[in-house]
This record gives structure tokens, sequence and C-alpha cells, in this order.
């Protein structure tokens, strides 16, 4: 009878520790908010950036007041940290991929790495409160700016940018040219 109570105590001592650990486990994930993804971390601290920038212009501007030409001045400012060499109208190197020397054009961000910024300022703003039809980040002055800069950098680098496909666009012209084309093939 003894070793019967015993086995029941062991028994409930480790279910009893289970659920205290289970217990404690769940107060640790409370306690720690969870971990975010990449990207989600990148517009956080994207968000964080383009309020410093606003909050130290002179003066300060609020962030519901930001406006496109707020957004156009911080890409701007942006450009002095860029690590892309885009070649001048004058520079003998204009419009070669891999130029053979070094030269004094300066350097700047990269379309690619802009238009990824926006799209992600433009979450965050609706993310934060904002009404998509007030988004700065939104706004036709910011698509034609990105259109004008990825236009200015093929030119600089020689090498045209070409619009990729949509995988959509890709089935469609399979299941256009090969009616036998299914999507269950094995």
């Amino acid at each position: 009878m003894m070793s019967t109570n015993k086995g029941k105590d062991v028994a409930e001592g480790s279910s009893s520790a289970s659920a205290a650990a289970a217990a404690d486990q769940q107060q640790l994930k409370q306690a720690q908010p969870a971990q975010l993804s990449r990207y989600e971390s990148q517009k956080r601290r994207d968000w964080n950036t383009f309020g410093q920038y606003l909050r130290n212009q002179r003066p300060p501007v609020a962030l519901s007041q930001s406006n496109s030409n707020h957004v156009l001045d911080f890409l701007r400012y942006l450009d002095q940290f860029g690590k892309t060499k885009v070649h001048l109208q004058g520079c003998v190197f204009f419009g070669q991929p891999e130029p053979p020397g070094p030269c004094t054009c300066p350097l700047r961000q990269a379309w690619g790495s802009l238009d990824a910024l926006i799209g992600r300022l433009r979450a965050a703003y609706e993310e934060n409160g904002g009404l998509p039809e007030t988004n700065p980040f939104a706004s036709g002055a910011i698509r034609v700016y990105l259109r004008e800069v990825r236009d200015s950098q093929a030119k600089a680098r020689g090498i045209p940018y070409k619009k990729k496909k949509k995988k959509r666009n890709l089935l469609k012209a399979n299941l256009d040219h090969n009616p036998n084309f299914t999507m269950h093939q094995s």
C-alpha cells in the first residue's frame, strides 16, 4: 500500500512540477514580446528614423503634419549614407556597367533600397493610425521621384531597368502556349 502512495506522490509531483514549469514559461512569454520578423524590425527602425528626422528639423515637424515634401527631403538626406556609385553625365565612366577605374562621382542610396524603404514606411504610416488617403509615402510625387532615381541610376550604369514578370503572367503564358499544361502535373 505504501508503494502505491509513493508512486502516486511521484506522479502528482511530476505533474505539478510540469504545471509549474508551464506556468513559468507562460509568464516568460508574456514578459518578453514576441520576436519580430526581420521585415517588422526594419519597418519599426525605419519609422523611428523618419520620426527622428522630423524632430531634428528646425522647427520640428510632427508626424501628423508631415507631407510628401518632408519625405522627399528625407530621401535626399539619406543619399549621403549611400554606397552605390552613380556616375554623373560628364564622367568618362557614365553608362559603363563596370568602370575600369575610380572616379569622383557621388555615392547614393540605390533605387531598390529607397523603393523598399518607401514600402515599409507606407505600411508603418497606416499601422500607426494614418489614413491611406493622407499617406505622404503613397503620394504621386514620391512615385515620380523613385522613377527618376531608377531611370537615372540605370543610365549611369548603362544597364536598363527591366521590370520583373509576375508569376501569374508566366502561368497564363504557359496556359496560352501549351493547352495540355495543368497545375497538377507531376
